[in-house]
């Protein structure tokens, strides 16, 4: 009878403590987002690789990260060129640093790969100019290891941080 009485009284609590956990989150939408009803496509140029180390594929996983968070986060339309609004962009730095030392040697135990992109942003539907702006943001990744075995994974979420970036520039004024 206790045994039963208790596991009813942990499971309770349980589900208790999700709900309290669920209603503490942090909950986005794109309510928040302040595209005027009068802009309807974009443009997204080729985002040329200008940094000293080169990935091969990190312009191309760029620039098509940039339009897909736009294409999937917005009610806007992707045309070639000349759009309502246009982003254009060069990566400036892909860099691979030490991020930790290994205790007892010069050896790094941790890495850091950071990407920096120069975008500028122009908004052709507002004549103030005021929502262009041309900026850089940069993001990062740790590692342990070789690049080489992580280098399309780590890239991939840190383009995945920097669109998210950019898009919250351009549309949500953050």
């Amino acid at each position: 009878m206790f045994k039963i009485k208790g596991t009813v009284i942990t499971f309770l609590m349980s589900i208790g403590m999700l709900l309290i956990i669920n209603a503490c989150g942090v909950s986005y939408s794109l309510k928040g987002s302040s595209i005027p009803e009068n802009v309807k496509t974009y443009t997204v140029t080729f985002f040329e690789n200008i940094s000293p180390m080169v990935s091969a594929t990190l312009s191309q996983t760029m620039t098509e990260g940039l339009k897909e968070r736009i294409r999937s986060q917005s009610r806007l339309s992707q045309v070639n060129q000349d759009g309502d609004t246009q982003f254009d962009g060069t990566i400036t730095n892909y860099s691979i640093t030490p991020a930790a030392v290994e205790a007892g040697s010069d050896r790094a135990a941790m890495n850091r790969l950071s990407i920096t992109v120069k975008v500028k942003f122009t908004n052709r539907k507002d004549d103030t100019g005021k929502s262009d702006f041309e900026e850089s943001f940069t993001q990062f990744k740790e590692f342990r290891g070789e690049v080489s075995n992580q280098e399309t994974q780590l890239n991939a979420e840190i383009v995945k941080a920097l669109t998210e970036d950019i898009f919250n520039k351009a549309f949500n004024n953050w």
